[in-house]
Parts: structure tokens; sequence; C-alpha cells
């Protein structure tokens, strides 16, 4: 019972409000898990470094990944936050979800 307490009350923490009314973001996984990550097709440039994408499903070598699913949209973390991006529409990554947001790291 002490153990469940223990990890209840460590989840608690993990999710507590930080200071600044920021709210405090955190992964947790256990053992064996992964992070779900998609191959994505940058679509076009939203702003700054966030770009609309979508999810591309990779076919047999020589052939084109087929779109699949709807645009949303992703930051790319290669660039800076403060600048417009400079990626290209039609650029390949790996897109993950982090918190609430999901991200991929591309240069251009």
């Amino acid at each position: 019972m002490t153990n469940a307490m223990d990890s209840q009350q460590a989840l608690e923490r993990l999710a507590r409000e930080g200071s600044g009314g920021m709210q405090e973001v955190s992964a947790v996984t256990s053992p064996g898990a992964r992070a779900a990550a998609w191959a994505i097709k940058i679509k076009s440039h939203s702003s700054y470094n966030v770009y609309n994408v979508i999810a591309v499903v990779i076919g047999d070598a020589g052939t084109t990944p087929l779109e699949i699913g709807q645009q949303t949209q992703a930051v790319n973390l290669a660039e800076s936050f403060e600048a417009e991006g400079t990626l290209a529409a039609g650029t390949y990554a790996v897109m993950f979800r982090v918190g609430d947001k999901n991200v991929f790291y591309a240069t251009p």
C-alpha cells in the first residue's frame, strides 16, 4: 500500500503547478513503453518555427510515401523560436508528441 501511495504522490508532484501560473509538463513512461512517433511531410509554413504537416506511410523502396489523416501543426526544434522558419514544403521528418505539442527536428 505504501508503494502505491508513494507512486501517486510522485505523479501528483509531476503534474503540479509551477511558479507564475505555468503548468509543469512531464512525460512518464513505464519500462518497455515508447514515445509515439510518426513519419510526416511538411505541407506548408505556418509561423515562426511552426509548420502544417501530415502523417505519411512509408511504402516499398522507390515509392512515394502515402499521405494519411488530416493536417496538424508541429514545431521544428531545429529552428529558432524567434525567427521565421525556412523549411521547404515536401520535406519529410519524424514527429513526436511531447506534452501537448507535436515536435520534429529537421534542418533546411
